[in-house]
Parts: structure tokens; C-alpha cells; sequence
């Protein structure tokens, strides 16, 4: 018995086409512009394309506004692309300082290996500026929030902010943590005990022109807790039967380990108790009749001792 298929209409042959590129940023950085976009190794079919012909990279400030592409491509530059072997993310510099003043506009357009092109990609527009000035004078110190860094901006531009970038322990890249307007920022999630690296880069918002500097000359710091509490507060002192009654408000310190006594009788204050738990001492070592002067403060566990609080007096009974 012989059965017969159906054959479909005969399927043109794939022209392997390029998909476009969809994500091409542009960023001037110090006195380049930076430019990176993504080869997918797709074709307008949905088909994987082994290897690229060409790369059609052009930049270019005539018929910006409004924008003409016709005219765009005409006078735009061509910039030389190295296409990598592999499907991934192409990046490309070149000079910034031509284009200082204008606005440029950017894009790129994919060959096979037969010539055939693909759409262009996503334009990206950049207002190029006079470079930006790096930070400099990179400074880290361990403060009781955090860490501090500061430093110093040679040339200072209306509207410029910086960007802080942290790398932790052993990691292998530095990530975002924090942007500020003022030279100086505290980085309040950091640890005792753990090494931090950090750089800062001067940057313009993208109104403005979407420009950064280089990146600082990094600084690493490894923040120890040299911190102590702070002082007992509301310290009182009653007289008792045979002793002097202490009492104070509690440390809110999260590292707290106790609290220490200290005593004067009209000479210098010395400790008259161990580390105490309890906000509160009961004085029994008082003799009649005499004034003394006391003052508390606050212990941590790493050791580090507050400074006194204020004095309560009394006379012993």
C-alpha cells in the first residue's frame, strides 16, 4: 500500500540577516567616549549566525537637530569595530575632544559574512563637554557610623556629583554603594574587622551632559572599633544606711559589656568598683560624715571606655 505526504510550497533560502543591536549605550569618561552594545549572533529568522562580516559603527553631530538620518549617515564618522569571535559585549573608544560643545549622535548596524546589513540600532544621543576632572586625594578613616571617605576635586564643575564604588574582602569587582553632591560620604554598612576598598569618580547627570571622569586612585582601609560608648546619663547618688545608693540610666550601646564606678573625697577619682552589669552601685566603704564626688562610664566589649559622665555628690550618712 503506497500512501502519498503532503509537500509543502518551497521555502526561499534564509538570507541570514543580522538581528539589529538593541542596547548600544554611549558615555563620554574622561577624554574618550565610550561606546558598548551587544552581538547577539542572531538573525532577523531566529536563526544563530556563526560568525559577523563587518561592523558599521558611525558618530556624528550634523543633522541633529532636528534629526535627519539620511543626513546622519552621510556625515557621520566611521569608527573601526573589532567584532569579538563570540556572541558578547563589544566595547569601542575613541577621542572626545573634537566634539566637545555638540551633541553627537551614535549607532551601528551589523553585516553577515555576505554583505547584507542589518537595521540600524538604537541611537544614542551624548552633549559632549570639557572633560571631567578625577577625584583626588583619596581618604579613608573608620568613624563610629562607618567609614569616611574624602577627597579633593582639582576643577569643580556646576551640577557634578560623584560616585562611590566598594569592593569588600577578597571579592574580584568593585560595586555601586553610594553618590553624593559634596566631597566626602560615610559608608554606614561596613564591619569591624573586614578590608574595604573603595574609588570615587566625578560624574554629570545625563541633562547635563552624562559625562565621568576616571576613577579615583582606590584607597583600602580595614576599620577596627576604637569607638566607646557614650557617657552614662541622669547619674544619682542618695544617702543610704551605712552606704551611698547609685543609680543611672541605662547605655543604649548595642556592644555594651558594663559600666565602671569612680570616687573622690576631695582628691583624685579613683574606681571603687569592678565592671558592673545593672546601672546602679550601692557604695558600702563610706565614712560618716564625709562628701564624695562620684562619676560612671560605660565599657564596650572591645575594651574602649566613655568618657565620665556628669558628677553626682552626696554626704555618707
Amino acid at each position: 500500500m503506497v500512501q502519498c505526504g503532503y509537500v509543502g510550497d518551497p521555502q526561499p533560502p534564509a538570507l541570514k540577516i543580522p538581528a539589529p543591536v538593541k542596547d548600544l549605550t554611549a558615555v563620554e569618561r574622561g577624554d574618550r567616549i565610550v561606546i558598548s552594545f551587544t552581538v547577539t549572533g542572531e538573525t532577523t529568522e531566529g536563526l544563530r549566525l556563526k560568525r559577523y562580516g563587518e561592523a558599521d559603527l558611525r558618530l556624528g553631530a550634523e543633522g541633529v537637530r532636528p534629526f535627519e538620518q539620511s543626513r546622519w549617515e552621510t556625515s557621520a564618522r566611521r569608527i573601526p569595530v573589532p567584532l569579538p569571535a563570540e556572541p558578547g559585549r563589544v566595547r569601542v573608544e575613541t577621542p572626545a575632544a573634537e566634539w566637545a560643545g555638540r551633541e553627537v549622535i551614535v549607532g551601528v548596524r551589523l553585516a553577515n559574512p555576505h554583505g547584507r546589513w542589518s537595521a540600524w540600532s538604537n541611537l544614542a544621543a551624548l552633549q559632549v563637554v570639557e572633560p571631567l576632572a578625577a577625584p583626588t586625594n583619596l581618604r579613608a578613616r573608620a568613624v563610629p557610623e562607618g567609614v569616611k571617605l574624602e577627597w579633593s576635586l582639582p576643577a569643580r564643575r556646576p551640577g557634578v556629583r560623584f560616585r562611590v564604588q566598594r569592593k569588600t574582602g577578597d571579592s574580584e569587582g568593585f560595586a555601586a554603594v553610594g553618590e553624593t553632591a559634596v566631597e566626602e560620604w560615610i559608608d554606614t554598612g561596613t564591619q569591624y574587622g573586614v578590608r574595604y576598598e573603595y574609588r570615587v569618580q566625578t560624574i554629570l547627570p545625563a541633562g547635563a551632559g552624562a559625562a565621568e571622569s576616571e576613577w579615583s586612585a582606590p584607597v583600602t582601609i580595614t576599620p577596627e572599633d576604637r569607638f566607646p560608648p557614650a557617657p552614662p546619663t541622669g547619674l544619682t547618688a542618695a544617702a543610704g544606711v551605712g552606704s551611698i545608693e547609685l543609680v543611672w540610666e541605662a547605655s543604649g550601646a548595642s556592644d555594651l559589656a558594663g559600666y565602671k564606678v569612680y570616687r573622690s573625697d576631695g582628691g583624685p577619682e579613683k574606681p571603687v568598683s569592678g565592671l558592673l552589669a545593672l546601672p546602679a552601685y550601692s557604695d558600702r566603704d563610706v565614712v560618716s560624715g564625709t562628701r564624695y564626688r562620684y562619676r560612671v562610664t560605660a565599657v564596650d566589649k572591645k575594651g574602649n571606655e566613655s568618657a565620665p559622665s556628669a558628677p553626682a555628690e552626696v554626704a555618707a550618712p
